[in-house]
């Protein structure tokens, strides 16, 4: 079946345009008083407003800068430019000037990743410029040959006397903008001029949108609805639009709504999984002040499916602060189709009846057909296809990717979405995907990306894993289930449903809804071995693993122990907050924290969580100490000084019959870098790890290296009188752990294992090289707060400032949002930069004597120089200090990432490895195996 969208008779001024550098100078010249307002930290503060005029000056500068710095019609430019300020006139210099742009988002809290955005990058588009900030420029991690300039270096001369000169034509290629979700390369959507010129008329006659509208966005500019739909549509209709940074919505989501009201915003954009997190919200907490949401026109809402029931609920919520009963409007679109292509605007009545809401009606010149996916003829009326798309507002293919290009579009034109649909008139309703992908908050991410990570996850059949999409009862936005075959018996099946549920979190960022190993045998596959998602998904949805899903959850169960009910205000705030970030209904009061599958970074948004919502200082310790609902009630409800006395051992994970293992810290003296390997040991054997003294007000630092062997000796052997012993020391942990076996053995007792993470014996030399500013620069590199490149280049700049000064700038280049989650402040991070510093001078007199039984060297690549040089010139000194040989142990990674997410998962595989081996000699440890 095939339908189009109803031709429009208006021959208006929005037809005149054939490029989309028109749009600008259309606005500009005729509705001069219109712009673009930045809100900041407050959205109900007035914006910052750059007009049409002044943004089309600005542009029209920055091209000619650019022009200056050699880019010529047909370049590539990516931008990678995170505030709308930067971005938004960049991407005009582009469109004015027939450059392509390519938006970019900066991966801060993953370099590793990030540095394989910008490699794929710089060999897809073709010696791209990469526009960006002097900040962000230093944050950038190197490897991938990229021509980079910062804003601060395209300067003009008179900027008066500057012309506006277009030279971008239709068929130019406008957009380049990279397909989202997974990690692994990613494609780029080609989107001419001609594309978004018959895409932003289309959308003005849909949303019957003028230059009276005041739009808001919040969405990142890497997603294709903030470019076109918050930004290019209201340029083409003149409207005066309004831009925050997302992460404002996304810490608290009333501010969308406070936003609306405030300005008197007529229409936005927002996936679903936003109305579903203010229903969440309102429907704890109605809202103490009025807003006025009367002039609200339209709230598109596309990127995921819309649940019915969620959006009615949103509408009735709202409704008392005068919502329109017709302002949501279900919407669908790709990067494709230039974004929003469908909208139903007959939401909530003519989808009363059905689960998911219609997205709609096409827009003016896109067709629709419902196609048999193997032949392209349409089906019976009525029956589920396909969708096909074709019209002018729809991509001529993919950049330099005839494959993919071949892939998806018909020789006809017709683009398959790999969406499945039926239309009923010309109303199309979404059934489904027939595509690989699964989209969360509005994101895509791909089956194949997170079945390749999984497959090397301990425990985990290879190529029996399937990813795929499921939504819950009830649940604003779809949830992955994670379906696989395991290589062990049915009592170890919980420590490998925690490793993949960990490696999901680790990987994507988000939990997995369902976490299932099934029987080999369960697993259907094609001829060529391939496993049939959509067989297992469909089985799924039938209820087929209902029983085996009981089974597991039992078995999990049995793990972390029945339910028990939170008592009193404390403990049932605590329950609420934790079953929020593991996505649960219900938690059990004696449950632990890393037992539910809490990350280190879950420890921070736990600590943030609890200050907003309870208003008190949760320190990471606190969590690692009294990780269940009850014991951090009781901490937190203790007087401040009552068990609070110095202890060094944290435990990190309780369960297990192993001889438990203790690992020293590392020169900064915290442990929050053991909490993911330590995981990996649950139901094994304790994990235990040792933090320096000096951390809670009024604890004194150790005053000597003996002191602190002293201290930890006497501490181990309180949790564990007598041996066998499991120790291990991360970089400066390594010599105090050796030390430590030397007072246990000279006390006649056996340290069956002793490991050191990537540190030879010989440490004073590495630390007469750290003065404090080394130091606080390794600390904040340690943190995150800067990169290894950046690391490098710090010291000399920050030691002619006061101490005060250094710390501040250390903070000021800090990813946003890392200071929060880690809690930190110029007092906070001053006094762990000195507790460090304190460590760096104990090492400094630091020199080894003596000899242990045995050893196990971990090695990875060092700080500087080569892993070869580095092990024979400096690892492989141990021989000198044990009776026999010494085990050494290539690991993956680097220094400060060898034990970080995208390594724990091998690093841990191979520590269990070597602690079986060494207790081999020993029936002692019910845990080796």
């Amino acid at each position: 079946m095939t339908v189009e969208g109803v031709p429009s008779s208006a021959d208006d001024e929005q037809c005149s345009p054939s490029t989309a550098a028109e749009l600008l100078l259309r606005a500009a010249h005729n509705h001069p008083d219109n712009g673009v307002g930045y809100l900041g930290d407050d959205p109900e503060a007035a914006p910052q407003t750059m007009r049409y005029p002044h943004l089309l000056a600005e542009a029209t500068r920055l091209l000619h800068a650019l022009r200056g710095r050699g880019a010529r019609p047909g370049r590539a430019v990516a931008l990678l430019l995170e505030q709308p300020r930067d971005f938004l006139p960049a991407l005009w210099a582009c469109l004015l000037g027939g450059l392509t742009a390519c938006p970019l988002t900066p991966l801060r809290e993953d370099p590793q990743r990030w540095a394989a955005q910008l490699r794929n990058v710089a060999a897809l588009l073709d010696d791209p410029l990469v526009l960006t900030t002097p900040e962000l420029r230093a944050h950038m991690p190197t490897g991938a040959r990229l021509d980079v300039v910062d804003l601060t270096e395209l300067t003009t001369g008179d900027t008066q006397q500057l012309s506006v000169d277009v030279v971008a034509r239709p068929e130019d290629v406008a957009l380049l903008v990279l397909t989202s979700g997974s990690t692994g390369t990613a494609k780029a959507v080609q989107l001419t001029h001609a594309n978004l010129v018959a895409s932003m008329r289309a959308k003005a006659e849909a949303h019957r949108a003028g230059p009276d509208d005041i739009t808001f966005n919040w969405v990142s500019y890497d997603h294709v609805a903030a470019v076109l739909e918050g930004h290019l549509l209201p340029v083409a209709t003149s409207a005066t639009q309004l831009h925050i940074a997302p992460q404002s919505v996304l810490t608290d989501p009333v501010v969308f709504l406070r936003a609306l009201s405030a300005h008197r915003v007529t229409a936005t954009f927002t996936p679903n999984f936003l109305l579903g997190l203010i229903n969440a919200r309102l429907g704890a907490s109605p809202l103490a002040d009025a807003l006025d949401l009367s002039h609200v026109h339209r709230i598109i809402s596309g990127g995921e499916a819309n649940p019915v029931a969620t959006g009615v609920r949103f509408l009735e919520l709202l409704a008392q602060h005068g919502l329109p009963r017709t302002a949501l409007w279900p919407a669908f679109g790709m990067t494709e189709t230039c974004a929003g292509s469908l909208y139903n605007r007959e939401f909530p009545d003519a989808d009363a009846d059905g689960e998911f809401a219609a997205v709609g009606r096409p827009v003016t010149g896109l067709e629709v057909h419902i196609a048999d996916p193997a032949t392209g003829a349409a089906p019976s009326a009525g029956t589920p296809g396909e969708v096909w798309l074709r019209g002018p507002m729809v991509t001529t293919g993919y950049y330099r990717d005839a494959a993919a290009t071949a892939a998806a579009l018909t020789p006809e034109g017709w683009l398959r979405t790999g969406d499945l649909g039926v239309l009923n008139g010309d109303r199309l309703t979404l059934v489904g995907r027939s595509k690989d992908s699964i989209i969360v908050n509005g994101v895509n991410y791909y089956s194949h990306d997170l079945e390749s990570v999984l497959v090397e996850v301990e425990g985990v059949a290879r190529s029996f894993v399937a990813a795929f999409p499921v939504r819950p009862p009830d649940c604003d936005t779809e949830q992955l289930a994670v379906l696989f075959a395991s290589t062990v018996l049915d009592e170890e099946l919980p420590h490998v449903v925690a490793r993949v549920r960990d490696r999901v979190v680790l990987h994507w960022g988000f939990r997995p809804a369902v976490v299932l190993p099934l029987p080999r045998s369960e697993f259907p596959k094609t001829s060529l071995g391939k496993v049939q998602r959509g067989v297992l998904r469909a089985r799924w949805e039938a209820g087929s693993y209902t029983e085996r899903a009981h089974e597991v959850a039992a078995l999990v169960a049995d793990t972390v122990g029945g339910h028990t009910d939170p008592q009193g205000p404390t403990e049932t705030a605590l329950a609420e907050i934790y079953a929020e970030l593991f996505g649960l209904s219900a938690i059990s009061a004696t449950t632990g924290f890393f037992d539910l599958g809490g990350t280190s970074l879950d420890v921070l948004r736990l600590a943030r969580t609890v200050r907003a919502r309870l208003g008190v200082e949760l320190p990471v310790l606190d969590v690692l100490r009294a990780p269940s609902v009850r014991e951090l009630a009781r901490l937190i409800g203790a007087p401040a000084t009552a068990d609070r006395a110095y202890d060094p051992v944290v435990t990190l994970q309780a369960s297990g019959e192993g001889t438990p293992l203790f690992c020293v810290h590392p020169g900064v003296g915290e442990v929050l870098v053991f909490v993911n390997l330590a995981k990996h040991f649950a139901r094994e054997r304790p994990f235990h790890a040792l933090r320096a003294r000096g951390f809670n007000p009024g604890e004194k630092p150790f005053g000597s290296f003996t002191e602190m062997t002293r201290s930890y000796v006497a501490a181990i052997r309180r949790v564990q009188p007598h041996g066998p012993y499991a120790l291990a020391g991360y970089s400066f942990g390594a010599a105090v752990a050796f030390e430590i076996a030397k007072v246990l053995e000279a006390d006649g007792e056996r340290v069956a294992f002793l490991g050191s993470f990537n540190l030879p014996p010989h440490i004073k030399y590495r630390m007469d090289e750290l003065d404090f500013v080394e130091t606080a620069v390794n600390l904040a590199m340690f943190l995150g707060l800067v990169d290894v490149d950046e690391a490098g280049r710090l010291p000399g700049r920050l030691r002619s400032l006061p101490k005060n000064e250094q710390i501040a700038t250390l903070l000021n280049l800090a990813p946003p949002g890392r200071l929060a989650q880690l809690n930190l402040d110029l007092p906070r991070l001053t006094a762990w930069a000195d507790l460090a510093h304190g460590l760096t001078s104990l090492g400094r007199t630091y020199y080894p004597t003596g000899q242990v039984r045995a050893m196990t060297v971990f090695c990875a690549d060092p700080l500087r120089g080569t892993r070869h040089d580095w092990v024979q010139k400096e690892l492989r000194r141990w021989d000198e200090h044990t009776r026999e040989p010494v085990q050494y142990v290539d690991v993956l990674g680097e220094h400060y990432s060898m034990i970080g997410p995208r390594h724990v998962h091998a690093f841990a595989a191979l520590l269990r490895a070597e602690l079986a081996r060494a207790f081999s000699e020993t029936a002692l440890d019910p845990g080796a195996t």
